[in-house]
């Protein structure tokens, strides 16, 4: 009797993943709050494209948003609050975790590059850091140099790790900043949210554009409408103060902030 056939191949685990999932094994003990927005960007769109003829200065629109949300949380800094024990750490700079792919031969290799003091920067400002990161070399985007020998350490000192980075604020925000921005649904096309796995108290997962007919004057116009996820550690952040720094967020994303030429 003839085997069934079976087509498969068998390659090596790659490296480069095993700080993800420890990471995630210890941030998902985490009791996150979601928020999924939307947020009309049919005009804000429009000015960045003007923004960049007028100035002659790139800017992407991952930039422009990190500087909205720097802008926000800048205006309640509690929302990036860490616990130390019966104490919170409230910082004052806002460091904003990014994650960049890199051409790695045939694949791309995502890096996260922590970008300090957002709150202090222009978007063409923040723009051009994620750009001067993502030409830098592979070799260039592991903050320890430990990424080869990472997967070799046993499987309860990896995640000891991670246990005291995110208890400790202080490392928290030298080592991986004070917000994660994560754009998973920025690489599709049409709208949806993103429910991320985080150790942050903030994270922001900026999803997909898709279009809406809305009643403008009488009228049906379609416009475009960003999906947005705000994550935010229920042992931190309430569940209306969450709501108010969501509402303060698309309205600075609607108004266009930062594009003043």
């Amino acid at each position: 009797m003839a085997k069934p056939h079976s087509a498969c191949s068998v390659v090596k685990y790659p490296g480069n993943r095993f700080p993800a999932i420890d990471y995630m094994e210890v941030a998902r003990r985490k009791p996150l709050i979601h928020l999924l927005s939307e947020a009309d960007v049919t005009l804000t769109r429009d000015r960045i494209r003007q923004y960049r003829g007028q100035t002659g200065q790139g800017l992407s629109f991952t930039a422009f948003l990190i500087g909205c949300l720097a802008r926000a949380v800048e205006e309640n800094k509690g929302v990036h609050a860490y616990r130390s024990r019966r104490k919170l750490v409230i910082f004052e700079d806002v460091d904003a975790c990014v994650l960049v792919e890199h051409q790695l031969s045939d694949a791309r290799l995502p890096a996260p590059h922590v970008i300090r003091g957002v709150n202090r920067m222009s978007a063409t400002q923040i723009h051009s850091e994620i750009r001067r990161f993502q030409e830098e070399g592979v070799a260039d985007v592991d903050p320890w140099r430990l990424s080869r020998f990472y997967p070799y350490f046993p499987g309860f000192l990896r995640r000891l790790f991670w246990r005291a980075l995110l208890s400790n604020p202080s490392w928290m925000k030298r080592i991986a900043g004070t917000v994660c921005v994560t754009a998973a649904g920025m690489f599709g096309k049409g709208a949806g949210w993103g429910i991320p796995i985080s150790g942050y108290t903030l994270t922001l997962t900026m999803g997909g554009i898709g279009q809406k007919l809305v009643l403008v004057g009488g009228n049906a116009v379609e416009r475009e409408f960003l999906s947005l996820t705000l994550s935010f550690d229920h042992e931190i952040v309430d569940g209306a103060p969450a709501a108010r720094f969501a509402s303060r967020l698309r309205e600075l994303i609607e108004e266009g902030h930062g594009l003043e030429v």
